[in-house]
């Protein structure tokens, strides 16, 4: 039977705007979260020409560096996972941020490719905890309608990150140095771990919770909360939809995040002053992107369509709008390029957003974190392999990202055709 619009009672849908909206300052602390994971990754992307100039890299140099983050980033997706479905959203975000932070402030140390892979090493691991932890509060503090919409808006962090990130981080190397813009941003995560473990609670235990706002975010039917095996977990046709659609789509984020940067400092003949803000214009557009994906989707449910559609569709326009991209490398103009590359970078962050929206209507709360590890360990193994491939790539042809652009455009429809064969109707897994 395909998967059905959550029933809601009338009188719940008419007192939603009555019954509180503390669930939306969680939405806002994940947010924040999210905000300091990307810049916490972009800021390799954005030393590249700089770390390239004082080291003498080449890009297949680079390609292993980022290699040996998503490798970590792969085992500690499928780790956190495993974890925040045993130990809960609050104590497994806690782990992964001091992990990552730790990790990110030991780039200041390193000297060496050896010692930079190291560092990415550990902050693969750590922020690899960001999405599964995230989504499991989502799935906590939030009913089947609005968890689109909510990981849109938590998942726009990674794109003020993206932003943020280009602006601070060369203004931080001109006034100091790179290893001092390690040490500085390092400092937003101690401060995010102090207001996480003073505001987080379960929603049954928060004191700011009213009855009638628990009672909304409790209004789909029951499911099961004990964690499932991942063995059983794997059986599932559903969690392959999943992961297959990361597969495809994981890698052309990764290439945008710690390629783009060097694309427009070789493109268009910028410097550590001038990029910023054509790359930070970039990620402005994509954060509308997060934000539109995640409200079409959860506005196609509220009119009555199914989840099923309603994901599918959005992903489907999401797909169609990241295919002017193939044409980006011939655009001579810096802010056309802007302007395709951005439509591209927010097509991709409403697709994701409706693709991380599926374990939860999927699977029940016992499973998510565990399908959201599977996959985002499926997606940074496609990681690894274009990292690798960029590199390749980019040394054989003399920085031409014509190819590259063209998996890009591709990879979506490539996607959404994985998730339709694997599961047709989204239906809703019954995992007792």
């Amino acid at each position: 039977m395909e998967a059905r619009t959550t029933g809601t009672d009338p009188a719940v849908a008419g007192a939603s705007a009555r019954v509180g909206r503390y669930r939306w300052v969680i939405c806002a602390l994940l947010f924040a979260a999210t905000a300091i994971n990307y810049v916490d990754r972009q800021m390799i992307g954005v030393l590249k020409p700089t770390l390239q100039g004082e080291f003498g890299w080449s890009e297949s140099d680079f390609a292993n560096i980022i290699f040996w983050f998503q490798l970590a980033y792969a085992i500690g997706y499928i780790g956190f996972g495993r974890i925040v479905d045993v130990v809960g959203a609050r104590a497994g975000y806690t782990i992964a941020i001091l992990v990552w932070t730790v990790s990110h402030m030991a780039h200041g140390l390193a000297t060496s490719i050896t010692t930079f892979a190291m560092a990415r090493f550990g902050l693969g691991v750590g922020e690899a905890g960001n999405f599964p932890a995230g989504i499991k509060a989502v799935t906590e503090w939030f009913p089947q309608r609005e968890r689109a919409y909510a990981i849109g808006l938590f998942n726009a962090g990674a794109n003020i990150g993206a932003i943020v990130t280009p602006l601070l981080v060369p203004a931080l190397v001109l006034a100091f140095d790179w290893r001092v813009a390690f040490y500085v941003t390092g400092v937003f995560g101690v401060l995010w771990l102090i207001a996480w473990l003073a505001i987080y609670r379960h929603p049954e235990q928060h004191p700011r919770v009213s009855a009638a706002e628990l009672a909304y975010i409790r209004q789909d039917p029951a499911d099961p909360v004990v964690p499932l095996a991942w063995s059983k977990v794997a059986t599932y046709r559903e969690t392959w939809a999943y992961a297959l659609g990361k597969f495809c789509i994981d890698p052309i984020w990764w290439f945008f995040l710690f390629w783009l940067p060097g694309y427009l400092f070789n493109r268009y003949d910028m410097d550590l002053k001038t990029f910023g803000l054509p790359l930070a214009v970039i990620y402005l557009i994509s954060d509308l992107g997060s934000i539109a994906g995640g409200w079409m989707s959860s506005r196609l449910i509220a009119s009555g369509r199914t989840p099923n559609v309603a994901r599918k569709a959005t992903m489907f326009v999401c797909a169609c709008l990241v295919m002017p991209i193939f044409f980006a490398q011939n655009i001579s103009s810096v802010w056309g390029a802007v302007a395709v590359i951005g439509l591209a970078t927010a097509a991709h962050q409403a697709f994701s957003a409706n693709l991380y929206a599926l374990p939860s209507d999927m699977f029940p709360r016992g499973a998510v974190g565990s399908v959201v590890g599977i996959g985002g360990t499926v997606g940074a193994i496609g990681g690894m392999g274009m990292a690798l491939f960029t590199g390749y790539i980019l040394d054989a042809t003399n920085n031409n990202y014509s190819v590259l652009f063209a998996i890009a455009g591709s990879a979506y429809f490539v996607a959404l055709i994985a998730v339709h064969l694997l599961s047709p109707r989204l239906a809703r897994v019954d995992a007792r």
